[in-house]
């Protein structure tokens, strides 16, 4: 059996915070931008996201993706941490 490696490629993301000042929700909302592709719960605790993959929540502390076909999708921060570094 053959052995293969993602190749590397930059992808855009915002994480999805609260805090004791309020919520990143709006801007997380904005990132996304299309809004047939996501609603937010009324109580602030989740991002629904219309992934290829069906409805998948980001809920605060995950990071929201954008994919390299401009898909969105959710990503949680240890799964982050261990696949993507900061590019400077």
């Amino acid at each position: 059996m053959a052995k293969y490696r993602k190749k590397p490629v930059e992808i855009e993301a915002m994480q999805l915070l609260q805090d004791e000042t309020g919520s990143n929700m709006r801007e997380c909302c904005n990132f996304i931008g299309n809004a047939e592709d996501l609603s937010a719960a009324t109580d602030g605790t989740f991002i629904n996201i219309l992934t290829l993959e069906g409805t998948m929540h980001a809920r605060h502390g995950d990071w929201i993706i954008k994919g390299i076909a401009g898909e969105f999708y959710p990503c949680k921060p240890d799964i982050f941490e261990k696949t993507y570094e900061l590019v400077e």
